[in-house]
């Protein structure tokens, strides 16, 4: 379940939350950590057309890092069917994302991952390549029962220029008002009552906004023409 929501339901939400869940041990002090993610798309745009059309089963691509850092990167490919929603995701190291981002798909097929196997199929059969970078600082709470996990998701803005992952000095756009951030409510088992009872109603529930489209329509409002170069282009 997704939500937009603005500063004061987020101070109401924290102040309420710590009766049923914990913050993410995994997270330092801050109580935060920034997420950057690098999707990609085919020559059709079809991830994007398809999320903005809400196509009841579609799936798409990206590689994520932490912090900027490189110590962990993933390839994740997301799948949703209907109300579902499922992530599969395998390592990536550094050489292979920068060989993917010049153009050679060739680490892909020679990985032992078969997601990165099957990422490189896409790649050369759809023309897959790279669409828009996405940024966010992530504040995550967890409960163990029913596997649940809350996250609100502060600052979402796109990355602008290059693709570099690894650089935190990469100019970027905010896509959201001020005020605003998206939370996000996942589980896999069930969600029990007492959590359900604290969420916003379920008016409130995004059923077609993401980051991922808000980012793209936030770089082609900077990016209006499309470009073709290498690997890149803007939509």
């Amino acid at each position: 379940m997704k939500y937009l929501i603005n500063q004061p339901e987020w101070a109401l939400l924290c102040a309420r939350l710590p009766a049923a869940v914990k913050r993410d041990p995994h997270v330092g002090e801050s109580g935060e950590y920034m997420i950057r993610s690098l999707y990609f798309d085919d020559y059709w745009n079809t991830a994007y057309e398809e999320k903005d059309a809400g196509v009841l089963t579609r799936h798409k691509y990206r590689i994520r890092v932490y912090n900027c850092k490189d110590d962990r990167i993933l390839l994740e490919r997301k799948n949703k069917y209907g109300p579902y929603i499922w992530k599969q995701s395998a390592p990536m190291t550094r050489e292979q994302v920068e060989a993917v981002l010049d153009g050679d798909y060739s680490v892909l097929i020679r990985s032992d991952a078969q997601l990165l196997r099957e990422f490189y199929y896409e790649c050369t059969s759809r023309v897959m390549r790279p669409r828009v970078m996405v940024d966010y600082d992530r504040e995550p709470y967890v409960l163990d029962a029913g596997e649940v996990r809350i996250t609100f998701d502060k600052h979402v803005r796109a990355g602008m220029g290059e693709w570099k992952l690894f650089d935190p000095g990469l100019p970027t756009v905010e896509t959201l008002r001020g005020d605003q951030m998206i939370m996000e409510v996942k589980f896999t088992e069930f969600l029990p009552r007492l959590v359900r009872s604290l969420l916003p109603p379920r008016s409130s529930e995004l059923t077609a906004a993401s980051k991922y489209v808000l980012c793209c329509d936030a770089a082609a409002r900077q990016f209006p023409i499309n470009r073709v170069e290498g690997i890149q282009w803007r939509h």
